[in-house]
């Protein structure tokens, strides 16, 4: 699995090891949660698909994190009342979260609780059985304007998604988003930067594409259509230090750790567990217990894609 030691060896020598200081003895820089907004269910990392640079290494046979349940989900919900976190979105996340057998018990659970729910898809097949496709339908009817679908389309073109996702994957996916549409759901995309491309190209190949297909999704909200930079454990990135907030003129706020947390179970576990984000699931350092009350505390930003994603790409996960 990817992790810190791996980043270390490819283009961070060095860095990223001391939780409290950089590699030039700088103290680093921690993220507080001060505003709880989004609780993440990583749903297991089953998926249908295999992607080419799948930030948690998804596939049809990798269960290092295992199906989460509508009971563990209730739990943490739970634990939300109890702690008064004030979080008003329950997301949930992959692999394909309609692989997961309880994934419509889950978002009712949530959606009951009068939370809002995304979920992050990518639209095919397993999305596409009828019975995800009945229990959407209610779930949609009985909560208006409380259910959101994130699907992924890593690109406008066709060409370029399905370099990444495979071959016929745009197609299915597509297919999967008109559905949606003539089902009447919210939907949102999530992309990736291409770097032949700047943000404002970008955006404009999204709208064009959304108004050819009558989707109703704006191109122009950075939570409607997100688009992640690439994450290459690889490039050589910065650390961020305490003096890092007032030269970037960046407060630690804007940063999804200080607003966000997500459940995982891995797999051989007794009970789920806390991380400090959903990017790093694999990372032991940013595993926070397995109780919400434990994982209150600061987290300290000791890993290359706390840098090139969130502190200097400025990316959320949330909508």
């Amino acid at each position: 699995m990817k992790d810190i030691a791996d980043a270390q060896s490819q283009g961070n020598a060095g860095k990223f090891q001391d939780p409290q200081r950089t590699a030039k003895g700088e103290e680093r820089a921690t993220v507080a949660l001060t505003h709880p907004e989004t609780l993440w269910f990583n749903t297991g990392t089953l998926c249908n698909i295999e992607c080419v640079n799948c930030y948690i290494e998804s596939s049809p046979t990798n269960d290092a994190l295992v199906y989460i349940t509508a009971d563990d989900v209730r739990d943490y919900l739970d634990q939300l009342a109890d702690r008064n976190w004030g979080v008003h979105e329950i997301a949930f996340t992959g692999g394909e979260p309609f692989m997961n057998p309880q994934m419509i018990d889950m978002a009712q659970a949530a959606l009951e609780r009068g939370y809002d729910v995304l979920i992050l898809t990518n639209a095919m097949r397993p999305m596409m059985r009828k019975r995800m496709q009945d229990g959407l339908v209610q779930l949609n009817a009985r909560f208006p304007g409380k259910l959101t679908l994130r699907i992924s389309v890593d690109h406008h073109r066709a060409s370029l998604h399905d370099a990444e996702r495979g071959a016929g994957s745009f197609a299915n996916t597509l297919k999967g988003m008109e559905w949606l549409r003539d089902n009447g759901f919210r939907m949102a995309v999530a992309g990736r930067s291409i770097f032949e491309e700047d943000e404002t190209q970008s955006r404009a190949g999204y709208a064009a594409f959304f108004a050819r297909h009558d989707f109703d999704i704006d191109a122009y909200n950075p939570g409607m259509t997100v688009l992640f930079p690439e994450m290459d454990e690889r490039v050589d990135v910065p650390e961020i230090t305490t003096a890092c907030w007032g030269i970037l003129n960046k407060s630690p706020d804007a940063v999804m750790c200080s607003s966000s947390r997500m459940v995982v179970k891995r797999k051989g576990a007794d009970s789920p567990a806390v991380l400090a984000c959903t990017l790093l699931p694999y990372s032991p350092a940013f595993e926070l217990g397995t109780t919400l009350q434990q994982a209150e505390g600061p987290v300290a930003l000791n890993h290359p894609h706390c840098a090139k994603f969130c502190v200097l790409g400025g990316a959320s996960c949330s909508a």
